[in-house]
């Protein structure tokens, strides 16, 4: 090996990889087979359920479903019947009707608590002109599976199937239906997958031209499933989601395909410039110092690409092993499974990906004819006008970038509004709703307030709702009555009939408030309300501590901080605008506006895009560092880093975003919000605030994007990097 390449840190890794590459290759291998196994077997081990140890209303929800048997957080299956002009429940032959179709039923929910006109005789299940009523259904829910109601809903339908009042339909709906998007099985993680995979292949295939374009999609399939290794050994420490599969594969496919591109994009730059410029006489000869050319192009680019792989990881890992400080336990298990998958791309980046380059790279470059190109001209020549522009490119990039935060403002936490999710519900569900809504008895009806109190106390409903408590709804001194007001669980008005719900049920001594609109209101409490100071403010130190050590510079983290807060932001402004406020949604879905983003949706869309997003600033800027490094003015390192990294960068922005776009696919709502989020986010991101914004501060800090005191750089045991070429010019400003 050349005495010219060193073989410190990540690139001594590298060396001796290379040295024992069987015993690497067996090792990934097996443990990839170990994880295939794991990742099956893991499935049955992991929760569907999003608890809220401690919070009001889990609590509440947890001890009605645990005294009762049912209700708390699972909202009720709704039978809705619109009759005819001049029949109401009151008329002796419908209401003999309505209890024939409401009794087979619940001859059909063993165990379900039941509640309508005829149990209760308030009126606040009949319309106002009589014609519409309804009735509630609590059956008890089945745990084992992501849907609670997966056999309560079937059994019902069919009890229901062909039944009329007075020649008039009943209708079976209920918020879970209307949310489930008549998808009656579970997103297939695998299937997501390999849509993404194709579709990486595409990309790759473009960008190499030529089987190397496998690679990366090699170390994406070893590192997945060896981190469900560990994952499996975690269910039988800790809980942990469901969600957990998915944010594997997502996560795990981006990051490890980022890390891959670097280090095979740098190998290539590095056997270009390695390359022998007078080959030696003979076969034996000449194949001995392509060898050693090549063995020196791969050590070289794990001293370099290798290097940004590994800080990049570990911020990566940081911000995410920052979810499992919250209190919530599906929010720490998202944490504990997304920080395993960077360690573990970087595992497999920095042994198994060196061995395959030194064994057989130069041979996968078939069948690409001409040398392959490491630098873009399309992103250099952007850069050039950047760096000659930098104020303007600033300035109209924070402009575009403010229009799309600006929604932000209005941002309304919740699950989606009924109006939306009935769009593409099952036709009889949907019916039902609209019924319910046409009616004047509203959404609200679909996701009631239940108040647990003593049987023995009084509630009385607030002004604008309704309350029911039927005498079989009494159980060992405690009883349940649920209120609701016409309002959406999620809309504004939904919110302050909450409010005015709670105030009543204040004054019962005694008295609990649960159902899921007030767990969703303390889920919000609990997602961003202190846990998430506390998650923001470990990403924030620790992020800038370790971007301070590889970029040796204060400013620089900082600046990758609150580019990212940009990006997230527009990111967020971006479903608002297209999901809450329905400008798009008509159009691009074929649904009408949420009226609000689902609440967990951008604490993932937060977590999955930080670190993502991270990895990209941090590719860009150790290549600039470099750059600025060997003597260039900042103007000129900014030009070539960009050029060198651009295509990296938008190459694994496009395969993110096509991964997202496939995962909107799915019929539920929520999960559409969630892709647009993330594809919308990754596009902004490598683009708009990577490709213009970053490299525009950049070039108008000049020198001062390497400020390091004194004190800061003994405390991190670094020395302050010094350019030198802006002493002497700056031709590009």
């Amino acid at each position: 090996m050349s005495e010219s390449v060193p073989r410190r840190g990540v690139a001594r890794v590298a060396h001796w990889s290379v040295r024992h590459r069987w015993f690497v290759i067996a090792a990934w291998l097996v443990l990839a087979l170990a994880g295939a196994v794991a990742a099956s077997q893991a499935g049955g081990r992991l929760t569907f359920r999003f608890d809220l140890p401690g919070q009001p209303a889990f609590e509440t929800n947890t001890a009605i479903v645990g005294h009762f048997g049912s209700g708390g957080d699972n909202p009720p299956l709704v039978a809705v019947v619109r009759l005819p002009a001049g029949s109401t429940p009151d008329t002796p032959a419908v209401r003999n009707e309505l209890t024939q179709v409401f009794g087979k039923a619940e001859n059909a929910l063993p165990g379900a608590r039941t509640a309508s006109y005829l149990t209760t005789h308030d009126r606040g299940f009949v319309s106002a002109d009589g014609r519409t009523t309804f009735a509630l259904f609590y059956p008890v829910p089945d745990f084992t599976t992501s849907d609670p109601y997966s056999k309560a809903l079937p059994a019902m339908n069919r009890a229901l199937a062909g039944a009329r009042v007075a020649g008039a339909p009943v209708h079976v709906t209920g918020a879970s239906v209307l949310a489930s998007g008549g998808s009656s099985g579970g997103n297939s993680v695998l299937a997501e997958t390999l849509f993404a995979g194709v579709a990486a292949l595409v990309v790759l295939a473009v960008v190499f031209g030529s089987l190397l374009a496998l690679l990366p999609l090699l170390i994406a399939a070893v590192a997945i499933p060896s981190a469900f290794v560990v994952i499996y050994a975690l269910t039988y420490v800790t809980t942990m989601s469901t969600l957990v599969q998915n944010i594997v594969a997502l996560v795990g496919l981006g990051v490890a395909i980022d890390y891959a591109l670097l280090v095979v994009t740098r190998w290539r730059e590095e056997r270009a410039s390695l390359s022998p410029s007078e080959p030696l006489r003979g076969a034996e000869a000449r194949t001995a110092q392509a060898r050693a050319a090549n063995r020196d192009a791969v050590v070289a680019a794990a001293a370099t690409a290798g290097s940004s792989v590994v800080f990049s990881g570990i911020t990566v890992a940081v911000s995410l092993a920052a979810l499992a400080l919250t209190t919530v336990p599906f929010l720490r298990s998202i944490g504990l499974a997304g920080l395993l998958i960077p360690l573990f791309s970087i595992g497999v980046t920095t042994t198994l990906l060196p061995v395959i380059l030194d064994a057989i790279g130069p041979r996968m470059e078939w069948p690409r004819r001409k040398p392959a190109s490491t630098v873009s001209r399309m992103w250099t020549a952007i850069a050039r006008w950047v760096v000659a522009h930098r104020v303007i490119a600033a300035a109209g990039s924070l402009a575009v970038l403010g229009l799309l935060i600006a929604p932000v403002a209005g941002l309304n936490l919740g699950e989606p509004q009924a109006r939306a999710t009935a769009s593409t519900a099952p036709a009889d569900a949907r019916a039902g709703f609209e019924a319910l809504d046409g009616s004047g008895l509203g959404a609200g009806v679909l996701r009631p307030t239940e108040v647990l109190m003593p049987a023995a106390a009084a509630y009385t409903a607030p002004a604008g709702t309704s309350a029911a408590a039927p005498a079989a709804w009494q159980r060992g001194g405690l009883r349940v009555v649920d209120a609701w007001s016409p309002a959406d669980a999620s809309s504004s008005a939904g919110k302050d009939a909450l409010a005015r719900i709670r105030h009543a049920a204040a004054g019962v001594p005694g008295a609990r408030i649960g159902g899921s609109a007030a767990q969703d209101a303390d889920f919000i409490h609990a997602l961003y309300g202190r846990n998430l100071l506390i998650i923001v403010a470990v990403i924030v130190v620790l992020t800038v501590l370790l971007l301070a050590r590889a970029l040796r510079s204060l400013w620089l983290p900082v600046k990758a901080l609150l580019l990212n807060v940009t990006s997230l932001a527009a990111a967020f402004g971006v479903l608002t605008f297209v999901w809450q406020e329905g400008h798009a949604t008509s159009v691009l879905f074929g649904t009408p506006a949420t009226g609000a983003v689902t609440l967990w949706v951008p604490l993932a869309v937060f977590a999955l895009l930080f670190g993502l997003s991270m990895d990209y600033e941090v590719f860009i800027l150790t290549r600039i560092n470099e750059e600025y490094g060997k003597g260039l003015s900042t103007g000129e390192a900014v030009v070539s880093g960009i050029g060198h990294t651009g295509r990296l960068v938008t190459s694994g922005a496009l395969i993110l975003c096509l991964a997202f776009v496939a995962l909107g696919g799915v019929p539920q709502t929520d999960v559409k919000i969630l892709s647009t989020g993330l594809a919308a986010g990754i596009i902004l991101d490598a683009t708009v605030i990577r490709g213009v914004l970053a490299p525009a501060l950049v070039a108008l800090f000049g020198r001062a994007n390497w400020w390091m005191p004194r004190w800061a750089a003994r405390l991190l045991r670094i020395e302050p990097l010094t350019g030198g070429g802006d002493k002497i010019r700056e031709p590009l400003g």
